[in-house]
C-alpha cells in the first residue's frame, strides 16, 4: 500500500516541527512519498517564506537591492538544517536564485523557490529522493494544467523511486519556466502525485485536525467532522470553509482516492476523511455550515414573468453585459431575486438596473445590500424530514429575519439569506438546533 503525505507551512516552519514530520513520516512504513510547502510562520509576528519571496521579487521588479531579504530567507533555512544536524549547504543554490532573479526569472519562479528549497532540505533529512516538481509536473502554452502529460511523467519517474520527496506548488511551461498554481497550490500537488502512484490514501497534514461543523471564530469548540463527501466538501469550501484548496479534490476524486485531513501537532487524531461516497450517517442531520457575508439581492417583478419565455435569460444577459457572475437566483411566479457579489457590483449598479429595463422590461426593480448566504449541507439531510422547518424555527427563535431559502434538487444543502448583522447569530442558532440538542 502506498501513501501521499503533504506538510503545510505551519507543520514545517521550524527544525521542531520538521522533526515531528519525521516521526509520523516514520511511524508507518507506507508513507512513501512527501509533498512538503515552504516554511510557514514560527509565530504569530513571523513571515511565511513565500510572502518573503514575494516581497523580494517586488524589489527586482523595482530594480531595487533584494540581496539583504533574500539573505534573510536564507538565514531561515541555515536555521532548520542546523536544528536538524544535517550535512546540507543551499550556498550554491542562493547564488542561482540571484541570478536567476537578475535575469528576469518571473514572479512564479520567485514565489516557488520556498517550496523546491524546503523540498530539498526534506529530501535531505529523510534520505529521501529529491525530485524537482518542474521536471515532473506540466502546464500548457495557455498556463492550464495538463493533467494527462503529467500523469505519465510522474508516475514514469516515481516507479523509478520508492521513496521521494517532491516540493509542491508549481511545475513547469512548455519553455522551461517555472508556472505556480495558486496559493495553498501544494494541496493539489499531493493530489497529483497520489493519482500517478496509485495511492491508497492522500494525507494531508495541517494545523487543524480536519474539518469542523462550524467556524470555531464564530462557534466554540465546534464538533469535528469524521466524514465528508466530495460533493459536500465542495459546498461548503465554496461558501468559504478553507482547510484544503477546493482544486485539490479533482485528481483524488477522479482515480478514487480518499483525502485524510490530519494535524501534524496532535497526530493521534484520526482527522477528516474526504470520500467520493460512503453509506455512514453523520451523528448529526448535517455534516457542515459555512457563509460568506457581502451579497446584494436584485429583485425583478413582472406581472406573468411566469410566461414570458426567455425572461430569465435576458435579465441575467444584463449582468453578463457588465461581467458580473451571480450566487443564486430563488424565483416565484412574477417575481425573480439574482445575489451578486456587493463589492463587484456596487460600481455597475445603475448600468445593470438599465441593462434589464431594456432587455426584460420588468414592473419594477428594488436592490438590498449587506446580506449574507450560509450553507448548511449534508447528506444526512436527504433521510430527514423537516430540516428546512427547523432551520426557520431556530431562526425565528433567534428573531433572524430570513431574506431568502433555496434548496438544491440534490437536497445535498439549504442555502439562507440573511443580514450582514444576523450572520453570526443566525449560525449560532442552526448549529445549535441540529448539534447541540442532539448531544
Amino acid at each position: 500500500m502506498i501513501k501521499v503525505v503533504k506538510f503545510g507551512g505551519s507543520s514545517l516552519a521550524s527544525a521542531e516541527q520538521f522533526a515531528k514530520v519525521g516521526k509520523i513520516i516514520h511511524a508507518d512504513k507506507d508513507r512513501r512519498y512527501v509533498v512538503p510547502s515552504a516554511p510557514g510562520k514560527r509565530n504569530a509576528k513571523d513571515s511565511k517564506v513565500t510572502d518573503m519571496l514575494y516581497a523580494c521579487y517586488e524589489l527586482v521588479e523595482a530594480e531595487e537591492d533584494f540581496r539583504v531579504p533574500l539573505m534573510k530567507i536564507k538565514d531561515r533555512y541555515d536555521t532548520i538544517i542546523n536544528g536538524l544536524n544535517l550535512k546540507l549547504s543551499l550556498e550554491e543554490e542562493f547564488k542561482k536564485i540571484t541570478q536567476n532573479l537578475k535575469n528576469g526569472a518571473g514572479v512564479d519562479y520567485a514565489a516557488s523557490r520556498g517550496e523546491y528549497l524546503n523540498g530539498m532540505v526534506m529530501a535531505c533529512y529523510l534520505g529521501y529522493a529529491f525530485v524537482d516538481a518542474a521536471e515532473v509536473i506540466f502546464f500548457d502554452e495557455n498556463g492550464n494544467f495538463d493533467a494527462d502529460k503529467t500523469n505519465r511523467a510522474l508516475s514514469e519517474r516515481l516507479a523509478k523511486e520508492e521513496r521521494a520527496v517532491v516540493p509542491g506548488f508549481y511545475g513547469s511551461m512548455p519553455d522551461g519556466s517555472i508556472k505556480t498554481f495558486s496559493r495553498g497550490g501544494s494541496d493539489i500537488t499531493g493530489s497529483i502525485v497520489s493519482r500517478a502512484v496509485h495511492a491508497a490514501c492522500y494525507e494531508n497534514w495541517t494545523d487543524v485536525s480536519g474539518f469542523l461543523i462550524a467556524d470555531p471564530r464564530i462557534i466554540r469548540n465546534p464538533k469535528p467532522i469524521k466524514t465528508i463527501t466530495y460533493r459536500e466538501l465542495r459546498e461548503l469550501s465554496y461558501m468559504g470553509a478553507s482547510v484544503l484548496h477546493e482544486e485539490a479534490v479533482f485528481p483524488v476524486r477522479k482515480a478514487g482516492i480518499p483525502i485524510n485531513i490530519r494535524n501534524t501537532n496532535a497526530p493521534e487524531d484520526e482527522g477528516t476523511w474526504i470520500v467520493e461516497s460512503t453509506c455512514q450517517q453523520s451523528k448529526y442531520t448535517i455534516t457542515g455550515i459555512a457563509g460568506k457575508k457581502g451579497f446584494v439581492s436584485v429583485n425583478i417583478d413582472k406581472d406573468m414573468m411566469n410566461a414570458e419565455v426567455g425572461f430569465g435569460r435576458k435579465v441575467l444577459a444584463a449582468f453578463e453585459e457588465n461581467e458580473i457572475s451571480f450566487e443564486h437566483i430563488p424565483s416565484g411566479i412574477d417575481t425573480m431575486t439574482v445575489f451578486v457579489h456587493q463589492p463587484e457590483f456596487e460600481g455597475k449598479e445603475q448600468a445593470v438596473i438599465s441593462a434589464i429595463h431594456r432587455l426584460a422590461e420588468p414592473d419594477s426593480i428594488e436592490l438590498e445590500g449587506d446580506l449574507a448566504l450560509i450553507a448548511v449541507v449534508g447528506r444526512g439531510m436527504r433521510a430527514t424530514r423537516g430540516t428546512a422547518g427547523r432551520i426557520f424555527s431556530a431562526l425565528a427563535h433567534a428573531n433572524i429575519n430570513v431574506k431568502m431559502i433555496d434548496q438544491g434538487s440534490s437536497e445535498l444543502n439549504i442555502i439562507i439569506g440573511v443580514s450582514n448583522a444576523d450572520f453570526e447569530n443566525a449560525i449560532r442558532a442552526i448549529y445549535d438546533i441540529f448539534v447541540e440538542t442532539q448531544l
